[in-house]
């Protein structure tokens, strides 16, 4: 967390960049998620499109598919969405897309 801080303190932003990626892989809360100007809490584009379809209730098969993506690339959205969202079910990161407004109309599937 302090590192965290240092790094935004100073506009570290290459720092700041690896101090969460570093957290994000050791699943720590370092106060990063917090919702961003955009709504976004950190997500990616394709993470903000993984999530609308996760929030529609697409399995990660459908997920693929949609995104012509493979199963496995998938799942690691999700499980990188999870993990930048601070929750622990794909049913909460759903309700997270809803209070952020990422929840919107899907394409097919």
């Amino acid at each position: 967390v302090a590192a965290h801080r240092t790094a935004e303190r100073l506009g570290a932003a290459p720092l700041r960049s690896r101090v969460e990626a570093l957290a994000r892989r050791g699943r720590l809360d370092i106060g990063v998620g917090t919702v961003e100007g955009d709504g976004s809490v950190g997500l990616t584009p394709r993470e903000r499109e993984v999530l609308r379809l996760v929030a529609a209730g697409r399995s990660n098969k459908q997920i693929a598919d949609a995104l012509y993506i493979s199963r496995k690339t998938a799942s690691v959205h999700v499980s990188n969405i999870l993990t930048k969202l601070g929750v622990h079910s794909r049913g909460e990161a759903a309700a997270s897309a809803r209070r952020l407004g990422l929840d919107g109309a899907v394409d097919g599937g």
